[in-house]
């Protein structure tokens, strides 16, 4: 039973062996947190201010573009500079950009400008600092340790999704969004001492070219190799097609649960952090493609099934496995990705991603609410499940590279060719 249970546990040897691989997963856990608490206390805080839920959605769309562009930039850029350095400089804006936004809610008349000015200003920053930061991964632990890194990377976004959100709205109501404007300032400056601590990851390579031609090039590898390109399509057909989370307020009143609402947010990220807590069993898989393929074929069919579920229970139990199989992908979409990139190609491979995780949900929840608009919420549930399903089992049979795709044929990836 030991022997079972201690081989299901996450393998935590990234953290025994490196210490800079702790530091910087520390640090983006507390930053995480405190993130959500900013994110949860904007939106709030315009619908107080102005009473619309228009205002309110604006945020995402002043959100988008910068997180797309400067996401692009911010693949680039972790190709030519050092990483800890970029990661630590954004680190520190974000931390100014948030006591602006405290100091904002002192004001007798806090203005509403600011909040969407910082909400896009922050897109910005978070799109140039994650390719950094994903790409500094491979330069922190030992080849054969990537899978449990990559869990281990997993993990703490599921534990922020499930805690964050409870915590956030807990302090909300009882002390206000100047409360939770100022753990997430403090939870900066805790991430800032330990990302300092970081040895510096400098690029390995001199680059003269124009931003765009880098970042062209980095296209252009991707699109060369069909089990990489599988990996983002995989990717994009989850987020587009399952999970919409923008019809969860109505199905909560479909259900006649609106009190329930926090349970639809939450149950994927429950299902997710259940995975990545029994997430042992990963270093143990080899066919690492395939399970990017299995895995969005489950998403599709717990969304879909959650679409016939019979009442609240049952729903939640198919996001909660929604949840699951997504952190299940998402775990070896990374360790494909950073097995097998070239280093002086992962930060514009990160950049690419960012992209598609910034419009995937984006155009996921346009899809399902104009389907659920005029065919109901059910239906957007159900179709946008079978379409995640079926493009699983199209990329398995148009692209075999990736079905077949073994991470034992992968040792440190080699350069690539220059043409």
């Amino acid at each position: 039973m030991t022997s079972t249970l201690s081989r299901l546990l996450p393998n935590t040897a990234p953290w025994r062996s490196s210490r800079d691989f702790r530091l910087t997963w520390t640090s983006g856990t507390v930053t995480l947190l405190g993130s959500i608490f900013t994110m949860t206390a904007i939106p709030l805080q315009i619908a107080h201010l102005t009473d619309s839920p228009l205002a309110v959605g604006a945020v995402g769309a002043v959100e988008l573009l910068p997180a797309i562009a400067f996401g692009l930039y911010g693949g680039v850029l972790a190709d030519r500079a050092d990483r800890r350095t970029v990661a630590l400089a954004t680190e520190i804006a974000l931390a100014a950009l948030t006591a602006l936004l405290l100091a904002n809610a002192l004001l007798g008349a806090p203005a509403v400008w600011p909040l969407y000015v910082a909400a896009g200003v922050a897109a910005g920053l978070q799109g140039v600092q994650q390719p950094s930061v994903e790409a500094m991964v491979p330069r922190l632990v030992p080849h054969e340790q990537l899978v449990a890194a990559g869990s281990l990377l997993s993990l703490r976004w599921s534990i922020a999704g499930v805690a964050g959100p409870a915590a956030a709205g807990l302090l909300i109501a009882g002390a206000g969004v100047r409360a939770a404007y100022l753990v997430d300032l403090a939870t900066f400056l805790v991430s800032i001492a330990l990302l300092a601590r970081v040895r510096p990851v400098p690029s390995e390579r001199d680059a003269e070219a124009p931003v765009l031609r880098e970042f062209v090039d980095g296209a252009r590898y991707a699109a060369g190799r069909p089990d990489l390109l599988g990996t983002y399509l995989a990717d994009l057909a989850a987020t587009v097609f399952a999970l919409p989370t923008a019809l969860f307020p109505f199905l909560a009143e479909e259900l006649d649960a609106v009190w329930a609402l926090g349970l639809l947010y939450s149950a994927a990220a429950a299902g997710s952090l259940l995975a990545a807590a029994t997430g042992g069993w990963t270093d143990r898989v080899h066919r690492h493609g395939r399970l990017v393929l299995l895995a969005a074929a489950v998403v599709g069919a717990a969304t879909a099934g959650a679409a016939l579920a019979p009442g609240l229970w049952a729903v939640l139990l198919c996001l909660a496995v929604a949840g699951a199989a997504n952190w299940a992908g998402d775990t070896f979409r990374s360790a494909i990705w950073n097995q097998s990139i070239p280093d002086e190609l992962r930060g514009r491979a990160a950049g690419l991603e960012m992209l598609i995780g910034s419009a995937g949900p984006a155009l996921g929840d346009l899809r399902a609410g104009g389907l659920a608009a005029r065919q109901g919420i059910r239906a957007a549930l159900r179709t946008g499940g079978l379409l995640c399903l079926g493009s699983s089992a199209v990329l398995s049979a148009a692209l075999p590279s990736l079905w077949r795709y073994d991470a034992r044929a992968h040792g440190e990836p080699a350069a690539p060719t220059t043409p």
